[in-house]
């Protein structure tokens, strides 16, 4: 089950994001900053959405959002800012099931688009997100906009 986080899920959410960027791109990120920083969209203090992926009565997967206006849509375009999903549960088709559900709660929400920014030297991350169909023409910005 997908759905959008809660302040329940704010430890998990923060073990996901310390994790992310270890296994993503070798860095330590700073633990305090970081809850401070995920509590803020959680509780509606900075804007932004996270959702889960819940099995078992355990959330597996998060995949957050942030949004930027674009001023050639006149509408906001939503931003992958990080997804993760918890090893034991990899090459089930979370990143995939994730994905679509962010394009579907975007279009409904009259977004312009769903954006996602792989830095050039993250080969792996690119070779993730090209499988799922999103493409890198903008400098490496994958992203899926809506007509």
């Amino acid at each position: 089950m997908i759905r959008r986080a809660q302040i329940a899920d704010l430890d998990t959410l923060v073990a996901y994001n310390l994790a992310m960027a270890r296994e993503t791109e070798g860095l330590e990120l700073d633990r305090a900053v970081l809850r401070a920083g995920v509590r803020a969209v959680l509780e509606g203090q900075r804007p932004g959405l996270y959702f889960v992926v819940v099995e078992a009565g355990r959330v597996i997967a998060q995949l957050m959002i942030t949004f930027e206006w674009s001023d050639w849509r006149n509408r906001d375009v939503w931003w992958i800012q990080s997804v993760y999903v918890s090893p034991e549960s990899r090459r089930r088709g979370h990143y995939g099931a994730l994905y679509q559900h962010v394009l579907k709660e975007a279009k409904e929400a009259g977004a312009g688009g769903v954006r996602l920014y792989v830095d050039r030297r993250n080969t792996r991350a690119q070779a993730t997100y090209a499988a799922l169909g999103m493409n890198g023409e903008h400098y490496q910005v994958f992203e899926t906009m809506f007509t």
